[in-house]
């Protein structure tokens, strides 16, 4: 399914990817009271990072991803999952059926999205009183070896935005007059990279791509020298899983 962007390319990487924060997903699962009896619709599913995450705490769930090798990609690594089905679909035209949902998710996709439009998706698919979430996970950025990266980038890109990935989504959320209060959920992990892996991430980094232009291999060969000089074999980077949700009116 073609998508404006798209992630063919950058599928295989996105396995080396750091999960979603287990505490804040058990945020949202407290907040909403979803138990183990609840079926999901993960939109833009990608690899299966939250797919899993929501598999692992005993929900049905369909993950629904329009790029062809990002999907291959999800399901081999839910291949002995008995509770998920992989649909083709996007966050404005999911294809499930309306009412089916006690929660739709968008792991990292929600901002890819016409995002009223696919609000207005969500609450066709979710159940009578079912939940919305969206969730980012953010390099924490004064990490002293993410400062340095951080240099690195801004010195050939002055303007560099990271887009409505670190936005604040209560105001859409409140907008699109779906939803009841909408609630801030956040929660840390710390991801262990091997230095070739977080060099392959940053390859494969769409939105500093997208921004770099000419400087996109200059920038990767500085951060290349950063990664190799780092002292130990294992890379340590810290993330916060940022989520929003809220609840059908």
């Amino acid at each position: 399914m073609k998508t404006e962007w798209d992630y063919t390319d950058l599928a295989k990487a996105y396995l080396k990817r750091a999960t979603y924060s287990p505490d804040a997903i058990d945020q949202l699962f407290k907040l909403a009271n979803i138990d183990k009896d609840a079926k999901a619709c993960d939109v833009g599913a990608g690899v299966a990072h939250l797919t899993k995450e929501l598999l692992q705490r005993g929900l049905e769930v369909v993950a629904v991803e329009p790029n062809d090798e990002m999907r291959k990609y999800g399901k081999i690594e839910t291949k002995d999952q008995s509770k998920v089905t992989w649909y083709e679909g996007t966050g404005e035209e999911t294809g499930q059926e309306a009412g089916a949902f006690d929660l739709v998710t968008f792991g990292s996709s929600f901002n890819v999205t016409d995002r009223l439009t696919t609000l207005t998706e969500t609450k066709r698919i979710l159940k009578n009183n079912g939940w919305f979430a969206c969730m980012w996970n953010h390099r924490d950025l004064s990490d002293p070896f993410q400062e340095k990266i951080e240099s690195v980038i801004k010195k050939h890109i002055r303007n560099y935005e990271y887009g409505s990935r670190r936005e604040d989504q209560t105001e859409v959320i409140e907008k699109s007059q779906l939803f009841k209060q909408v609630h801030y959920i956040e929660g840390n992990v710390l991801h262990l990279q091997s230095k070739s892996d977080l060099i392959e991430a940053w390859k494969s980094h769409a939105t500093l791509e997208r921004q770099a232009g000419d400087s996109f291999t200059l920038i990767i060969e500085e951060i290349e020298r950063l990664v190799k000089a780092y002292p130990d074999t294992m890379i340590k980077v810290p993330y916060t899983t940022r989520v929003w949700c809220a609840q059908l009116k």
